[in-house]
């Protein structure tokens, strides 16, 4: 909820400071510990909170923050709460999809994944799902095969799309195989979505922390509109996975990652310590911490030279 959604419900009055109307209910609620569940934009402002309370009206409020995004994408935290799962359910969701490329000729399927800076989350997926297809059996002379049920692009912010480059080589797998799949992280091409919006003067639409609202700018719309003429293709179907994949029920590693943060997160709110409770990938052995908030931020991107993932863009035939 932003301040004008304060405003509009009577939380706050037309020109009062938000922190001061928060700052105003924890104290005289009593509260001494905030406990706080997201991502880094969470995170941040329960800290800046906090530090508004300690300055203006000499309290001390202890925030203890527990980094819950699926994007995986937050400095200095090695591995977020949910990404893990996430990329299994993605990979599942998949595989139910991609059946859709046998009711038709020449089908185009886009699968987009969350991730606005970080491709962490598509690449992981997509690494998850061609793991689940290796382990499957094809029966010749069937039009499914292991190669039309393979991905063929992975498309994400840390690499540049050439459009017409990845159009001319993916319309050879279309005329081989008759359909292509493609894994899209849906902040790729974001910066090229919102110039054409501004050329054509488009309001971009942006949520309440000023971030481009990517539910409204659809980047696998626009991109499955550009690539569908290049690859001639006859039905284009593009699929997002997020809500599907970040509602399920964590797995084991999960689990095992909230519990060691949990653990730390009582002995920091009894001790009074804030942070961010997180495996510190800034530190020898990744020691599970209060991380100071001053350290937090956004935007971490995927590491495009890891080895597993460099070995899938030469499996699949794209290069960077």
């Amino acid at each position: 909820m932003n301040t004008d959604d304060c405003i509009n419900q009577g939380y706050i009055l037309k020109g009062e400071n938000p922190l001061e109307v928060a700052s105003r209910q924890l104290l005289k609620d009593g509260v001494n510990v905030l406990h706080t569940i997201g991502g880094d934009d969470t995170n941040t402002q329960a800290a800046i909170l906090s530090e508004f309370i300690s300055e203006k009206h000499k309290g001390k409020i202890t925030v203890v923050g527990m980094p819950k995004t699926i994007d995986n994408d937050i400095y200095p935290i090695k591995q977020t709460f949910g990404s893990n799962t996430s990329a299994g359910q993605g990979a599942l969701f998949f595989e139910n999809v991609v059946s859709e490329s046998t009711a038709n000729p020449r089908t185009l399927i886009i699968h987009e994944c969350m991730g606005r800076d970080s491709g962490y989350l598509t690449a992981a997926t997509a690494r998850e799902y061609r793991k689940r297809l290796k382990s499957k059996t094809f029966v010749s002379p069937f039009c499914t095969t292991m190669i039309s049920r393979d991905i063929h692009a992975v498309w994400i912010p840390e690499i540049p799309i050439d459009i017409e480059s990845e159009g001319s080589r993916l319309k050879k797998i279309m005329d081989r195989t008759g359909n292509v799949n493609i894994f899209l992280c849906e902040g790729s091409g974001l910066n090229e979505i919102i110039s054409e919006m501004e050329k054509h003067g488009h309001e971009v639409p942006r949520d309440a922390y000023g971030h481009v609202s990517l539910a409204n700018i659809n980047p696998g719309i626009y991109f499955s509109k550009r690539l569908a003429s290049l690859l001639v293709a006859k039905k284009t179907l593009v699929q997002k996975s997020g809500y599907f994949a970040r509602s399920a029920v964590s797995n084991q590693f999960d689990r095992d990652l909230i519990d060691k943060c949990a653990r730390a997160a009582v002995d920091a709110a009894i001790n009074g310590i804030s942070g961010c409770m997180g495996e510190d990938e800034e530190m020898e052995g990744y020691p599970v911490r209060p991380i100071e908030f001053s350290r937090i931020k956004g935007g971490k991107p995927f590491n495009v030279n890891e080895e597993l993932f460099q070995e899938m863009l030469y499996d699949i035939g794209q290069t960077r």
